[in-house]
């Protein structure tokens, strides 16, 4: 595949166009990129079903590259939100987490267990919250090694203040899907993990 630079007359823009060849090094089609307009141009004719299978290894790889592209899109909009402020996403979903057992607490293992990603350093993550007043932990009397960690009421307040934006910013990323399709997604992600979640984890269930 190799790619051709294509005017647009009167438009102001040239249109990226990869040009497949076949063995013989006869262009076989060509696909508009240009992603300035609502729909493909006339000209822009559809990459055959072969052509287009040669381009991933299977079809269990071109789905998980989809997946990864679109956790990449969205999570551009969950950046935007959250580094207004200084919080990452796991961050925001420790709080809640801790928020949910408010006024109590919950053990430092336990909350890394349901965190959305694994995360190799729990502690540290914790420690920026800490710092910030946002969390506070405390060693059980009874059995020191255990550290339980609770949100504070300044962590309680930076979610108040985060919580209509939050709620925008899923809308921004997947209100444009109907109830039916939401729930349809969740059902077939949930599929998707079964294997590979851990024995004792609560997402399959949630």
């Amino acid at each position: 595949m190799v790619f051709s630079v294509w005017p647009e007359t009167g438009g102001g823009h040239a249109c990226l166009l990869p040009v497949f060849f076949c063995a013989c090094g006869v262009a076989a089609g060509v696909g508009c990129l240009d992603n300035t307009r609502g729909n493909v141009d006339a000209g822009c004719m559809t990459v055959s079903t072969d052509k287009r299978a040669g381009r991933f290894d299977s079809a269990e790889q071109e789905a998980f590259l989809n997946l990864w592209r679109t956790y990449d899109c969205l999570k551009g909009l969950e950046e935007s939100v959250f580094g207004d402020y200084q919080l990452s996403g796991q961050q925001y979903n420790a709080l809640r987490l801790l928020r949910a057992v408010f006024p109590g607490s919950m053990p430092t293992l336990a909350l890394g267990r349901r965190l959305i990603s694994r995360s190799p350093d729990t502690t540290r993550m914790l420690d920026r919250l800490e710092d910030r007043h946002l969390v506070i932990r405390v060693r059980r009397s009874e059995n020191r090694r255990v550290v339980e960690t609770a949100i504070t009421e300044a962590g309680i307040r930076l979610l108040d203040e985060m919580g209509d934006r939050v709620v925008q910013m899923h809308r921004a990323q997947l209100g444009h899907l109907s109830p039916e399709e939401l729930v349809q997604l969740v059902d077939l992600l949930k599929r998707i993990r079964q294997p590979h979640e851990a024995a004792d984890g609560h997402w399959l269930n949630d």
